[in-house]
This record gives structure tokens, sequence and C-alpha cells, in this order.
């Protein structure tokens, strides 16, 4: 799952991205409004992460320039703007929810997994391709009708190809959605997670194309 920071202040988007890339999200860490603008029209986030006090561009202007062009994505506030009236016009201005600096990291985490399930509960039932099915809302897989829990990045990994069944991915199209800028990368970093969720849910459920990449089989 990627995530956008967007946080002007050095301690405290370094000490969050860890926090985050800890929890296994990839997030990427952007320092101004326009810079915020920029990746979102790059990249394809699950959730923002918005401080409203930014150079450049301003939070609030961010989040109505976001809602202009009918960017959904998911809107955490993050600000020491602690006036109800200032709470008001973020969640007017289209924020999703939230949070008071200075905050709990175990908050934090907390109210990014309800945006999330809120979500992926929003938009639609299980992904499966008949094999394995994926529960957005639990993070669990289910196999012969039985449920297995997988991390964070085994969880993104096997989003990616259940949303493209019987398409390809390579590598360096699932590092993208695994992991943020700068983030180091180990060489067998995706074949570990594969290996991971063959053995939690069956050898046959994700495919190597050898030389090309990885994919499931499309719906049985």
């Amino acid at each position: 799952m990627r995530i956008l920071l967007v946080e002007d202040d050095p301690m405290i988007g370094s000490v969050v991205q860890q926090e985050l890339r800890d929890a296994s999200y990839a997030v990427d860490w952007v320092r101004d409004g326009h810079a915020a603008l920029t990746s979102m029209e790059a990249l394809d986030y699950s959730l923002v992460l918005l401080d409203l006090g930014l150079p450049r561009t301003d939070g609030m202007a961010v989040l109505r320039a976001m809602r202009a062009a009918r960017n959904n994505v998911p809107v955490l506030v993050l600000t020491a703007r602690d006036a109800t009236e200032d709470r008001v016009a973020g969640l007017d201005g289209g924020a999703d929810d939230y949070l008071v600096k200075p905050f709990a990291l175990s908050e934090l985490l907390a109210r990014m997994r309800a945006l999330t399930r809120r979500k992926e509960s929003a938009a639609g039932p299980c992904l499966s391709n008949g094999l394995v099915a994926l529960d957005p809302a639990t993070h669990e897989a289910l196999v012969d009708e039985v449920a297995v829990r997988l991390t964070a990045r085994e969880f993104s990994l096997l989003q990616s190809l259940l949303l493209r069944p019987g398409a390809i991915l390579s590598r360096s199209e699932l590092e993208n959605r695994l992991y943020g800028w700068n983030e180091e990368v180990e060489s067998n970093a995706v074949e570990f997670l594969i290996h991971s969720l063959r053995k939690k849910l069956g050898s046959d459920i994700i495919k190597n194309v050898r030389g090309v990449g990885w994919m499931v089989s499309k719906e049985q």
C-alpha cells in the first residue's frame, strides 16, 4: 500500500515516514503542496497524510485541487490547527479525517487502518479469481474456505495481481506498488514475498513467467 506523506517539518516527517515503513507501508514524503499535487498526478496512492501549513501551495489548496480533479483518495489531515472552525473547514473541504498535532503514532496508524477499511469496503466485495479470494476489509486471503492472515506487503502484492488476473506484472511494477521513493529494496524482495505467499496459500496460486514476471490465473 503506497502512502503520500505531505509534511514540511523535517523531524515530524522523518519520524512518521520511518514508523510507516516499519509497519510495511510504502511511503513517499514531499515537503510542499506543489510537490504533493505533482506526485498525485504521476502515481496512484491509497492514502494521503496532509499537513495544512505548507509552503508554496498550502494544504487546503491541495485538498480543493484534489477534489476538483475528482481524485477521491482518502485524506487524513495532520495539523497543529486545533480550532473547531479549522477542523470543520478541513472536513468540509474534502478531508476524510483530522488528527491534531502532537499525536500518538499508534493513533495515526489506527486512523489510517480505519480509512483504508472504509474505502475498500465501499469499493466492493472480495477480489477473487476462483482459486483465491482476498478480503480488503480484513486483509485475509481465502483458499478452500480457509482464511489466511497476510502481512501488509503480502496483501499489497496479492492485491496487485488479483486486480489484473491473467496479466503479467514485472518485478519493477510490483516494487513500485510495494516500496516508496529512496527506500532500499533488496534484489530478491519480491521473490521472498511470493515465496511466503506460496507457503501460506499454495504453490499454484501465483505463477512465474520466466524472465517476464508473475501472474494469477483468470477467473476459473
